[in-house]
Order: structure tokens, then C-alpha cells, then sequence
């Protein structure tokens, strides 16, 4: 039975994060290319209209992806989680719904118009439609967001004679007050995703010498958005977020900040071990009293450690969750230094030309699906022994009739699936990258010239 657990865990946790590298880049780059059209519409300018096109190709590859990835996370609901579906689906049934009908087929819908309708739509009409992918696609995470808030945090449900969970209140439910902050950080973090792989290609071509009237424009949208977002990641969307799970989820807090045993003054950890079996942090790097700093806005605050609550409500891998937490906060700290020091240089003049920040800005592009992958493992790695906290342990949410076994050999199956249209991915965005920000039938009037640019400049 543990075994089974692990693998249907192990199942899902494999296909949500493959699936979601896709949708951080979409919704991170509709923002943008949506800017990027606002900007065109007003100056008139060629290069910010080659730049969304071009973008907007980079844009329909991943969300094809991101389809056909996200597809069987609804299936396993049925086929994995059963009893989880039967107890919890009279609620987050109508956020996952509206998420499929509203959002998802007005992206697409748009998507098409704004890739195949640009000769044939207004200049106004165009740029309607890729802000309509925008709202598409960020409305379409809320309502993802708000499936996952009722997990953390239920609200808005009444229980039914057979023990299920049933709507009572649908805006209480939507406008769940856990959604609102853990949707603020969780967008930020696709914009910032979506500013650093726009960087990066920016930096390549630069550093390439081709397509600089393009690359320059891909560089400064990125690095403004991206330091943008980089600190409302830390302040005030993670801050808050912070809070919440400190008020309403306390054995995760002190599970995230190793704090074993509970504090006056608590400290900050830095860097350190956990030793769960000794209940306390190898080699700590802390800064005194931070953490109580941080959480009740006091130095002498006491924080409340593991100790305080009963093991069998301890997240039941504090190591993985303490190294996840850390490892996105250090990520972030390091987004905002990165992108400040661009800023700065972009601000003096001197960004295009400062070639070891080109080179930093050019390699940076993975950290933030990484950053990204560890915050979605502190979120749902912290909610656990529950799968609705507080309302039903994980344990009696899988399918028992489903033995490890099988659950193991589809595993495997979607592992070789996905490791396949994961190089396919790589390799159509490669191509799009070595075409270039303007289509295949122009790509012989805009050749680098013999100092780099393209006629567009």
C-alpha cells in the first residue's frame, strides 16, 4: 500500500512538472508580446511588430506542448486519485471547468487570430487579439490557482450526507483568500520566466552579432520585466504568501525554515543541513532573530518549531521541502541581482556592449523553470500529510485498486512519451531561433550586414 502511494505520487508529481515548464513560458511571454504589440501600435515601428511575430511562433510551440502535456493530469484524477475526485470534485470541479470552456478556448482561439489573422485584421484588431491571449492566459491560471487554494486553504464547501465536499458558496470559493497572493507570486514567476528566456535570446544574437535591432529590443523589455517582477517576487507577493502559510499552515513553515524546535527570537537559516533524526540544522548559516522578524514583524516574536505539533501533521519530507524552499528564495535573490546589475548597465548606455553580462544574461535562462519547479514543490510538498488540508489525509486519496505496479509501468510510458516531445520541443524552438525574428520568406532581405543589423534597423 505505501509503495502504491509513493508511485501514484511519484506519477503525478513527474507529469505536473514536465507539464508545467510550458505554461510558465506562456503566460510570461503573452505579457510581453502583448507589450511588445502596444509599443508597435503606438510608435509604428517595424522591429517591435517583427519582434511579437516572432515571439508569438516561440508562443504557440510551447502552448502545443502545454496541451498535449496538460491532457492526462485530468484523466489521472480518475484514474490515480479516485477517491480524491469523488470527495473533493463537487468543488474543484467548476474552477477546473471554467479553466477548460473560458479560458483555455479564448486563448486558443486568439492565439489563431493573432498568428494567422495579421494581414487580413486591423492594426487595432491585431493587437485586441494578443492582449486577449494575455488575459486568456492569465485568467486560465487563476482558475488553476484557485483549485489549488481550495487545497491549501478550503473554503466556501459544505459537506454532504455521504461525506463529500459540495459548493456552498461560489465566491468565497473563487476569491479564496489564499489564491490571491499565491496567484500574485506564482505570475510573477511565469513573467520572470518569460523575461529571462527573452533575455537570453536577445543576449545570443548579440553576442552573435545578428539580428541586433531585434536583440536590443529583446534585452531591454526583458530586463526591465524582469527586474520588475524579480522583486515583486520577493515583496510584497512572496512576503505575503509567507504570512499566509505561517498563519494557517505553521508546521510548514517551521518544516521550510528547518526550525525543529520553536524560538524566541528565531534565527534566519541561511545554509545548513537538516537532521531530522536529531531534530535540529547541521553547519547553520543564520542571521538571530530574522525569522521572527520576517513572520510577526517583531524580533522577540516566538515562532513555533516542528515540536509544536504532532509528527503525524509534519510535512512527511521535511529535507526535500527544506531544500526546495531555499532553493528558490536563493534562485530569487539571485534573479533581482542579475537583473538590477542589467538594468543599471542598460540605464549608463552600456548593456549591449558589456559582453560577461551578456554572456550571464545568455545562461541564465533555465533558473527560472527551475526557481519555479522548487516553488510548486515547497507549495504542494508543504500542504502535505493533506491533500485538502485539515479535510483529507493523502493516504485515502489514491486508488487502491491500482496496484504500484501498473501505476509504475505508465510511468515509465510517460517518461519515454515526454522525453520525446521534449527534444522535439528543443529542437522547433531551435529552429525558430536560427530563423530568426522575422519569417523564412523575408529572411533574405534582413541577412546581417557586415556590422550585424538587419535591414529592420
Amino acid at each position: 500500500m505505501e509503495s502504491a502511494l509513493f508511485i501514484h505520487r511519484l506519477h503525478f508529481a513527474f507529469t505536473a512538472t514536465f507539464h508545467y515548464l510550458f505554461p510558465q513560458l506562456t503566460m510570461g511571454l503573452a505579457l510581453l508580446i502583448a507589450v511588445l504589440k502596444t509599443i508597435a501600435l503606438r510608435s509604428r515601428d517595424p522591429v517591435y511588430d517583427e519582434a511579437a511575430r516572432f515571439w508569438a511562433r516561440i508562443f504557440g510551440i510551447t502552448f502545443v506542448m502545454g496541451v498535449v502535456t496538460g491532457i492526462p493530469m485530468e484523466f489521472q484524477f480518475g484514474t490515480n486519485w479516485a477517491p480524491f475526485s469523488r470527495f473533493a470534485g463537487g468543488v474543484i470541479g467548476q474552477t477546473l471547468a471554467m479553466e477548460g470552456m473560458f479560458a483555455f478556448f479564448l486563448e486558443s482561439a486568439f492565439l489563431g487570430l493573432f498568428l494567422y489573422g495579421e494581414k487580413r485584421l486591423s492594426r487595432q484588431a491585431h493587437w485586441l487579439s494578443a492582449v486577449a491571449v494575455f488575459v486568456g492566459s492569465w485568467l486560465s491560471g487563476y482558475f488553476i490557482i484557485a483549485t489549488d487554494a481550495f487545497m491549501q486553504h478550503p473554503v466556501g464547501y459544505s459537506t454532504a450526507a455521504d461525506g463529500s465536499l459540495q459548493l456552498a458558496s461560489f465566491w468565497d470559493f473563487v476569491l479564496n483568500p489564499w489564491a490571491g497572493w499565491q496567484y500574485a507570486h506564482n505570475m510573477s514567476g511565469a513573467a520572470i520566466t518569460g523575461a529571462f528566456v527573452m533575455t537570453s535570446v536577445g543576449a545570443l544574437y548579440l553576442l552573435s552579432d545578428k539580428w541586433n535591432a531585434h536583440a536590443r529590443v529583446f534585452v531591454k523589455a526583458g530586463v526591465i520585466t524582469g527586474c520588475l517582477f524579480s522583486i515583486l517576487q520577493i515583496f510584497p507577493t512572496g512576503d505575503q504568501q509567507g504570512k499566509m502559510v505561517t498563519e494557517l499552515q505553521p508546521p510548514t513553515l517551521a518544516a521550510m525554515e528547518g526550525l525543529f524546535h520553536g524560538q524566541t527570537s528565531a534565527p534566519l537559516l541561511i545554509l545548513g543541513q537538516p537532521n531530522e533524526e536529531q531534530g535540529r540544522i547541521d553547519n547553520p548559516l543564520q542571521v538571530p532573530g530574522m525569522l521572527s522578524m520576517l513572520t510577526y514583524q517583531r524580533w522577540s516574536a516566538h515562532v513555533r518549531g516542528l515540536d509544536s505539533f504532532p509528527k503525524e501533521n509534519w510535512p512527511d519530507n521535511v529535507p526535500l521541502l527544506y531544500y526546495s524552499y531555499h532553493i528558490m528564495v536563493g534562485l530569487g535573490t539571485f534573479f533581482v541581482a542579475i537583473m538590477a546589475i542589467s538594468l543599471f548597465l542598460l540605464w549608463r548606455g552600456k548593456l549591449f556592449n558589456t559582453r560577461w553580462m551578456l554572456w550571464i544574461l545568455m545562461l541564465a535562462a533555465p533558473f527560472p523553470f527551475i526557481a519555479n519547479t522548487a516553488g510548486w514543490m515547497t507549495a504542494e510538498l508543504g500542504r502535505q500529510p493533506w491533500l485538502v488540508y485539515g479535510l483529507m489525509r493523502t493516504e485515502k486519496g489514491f486508488s487502491t485498486v491500482v496496484s504500484a505496479g501498473n501505476s509504475l509501468f505508465t510511468l515509465l510510458g510517460f517518461m519515454g512519451m515526454y522525453t520525446v516531445l521534449g527534444i522535439l520541443f528543443l529542437f522547433l524552438i531551435w529552429r525558430e531561433i536560427e530563423h530568426g525574428p522575422t519569417s523564412v520568406a523575408d529572411l533574405a532581405s534582413n541577412l546581417p550586414t557586415a556590422g550585424g543589423d538587419s535591414k529592420a534597423r
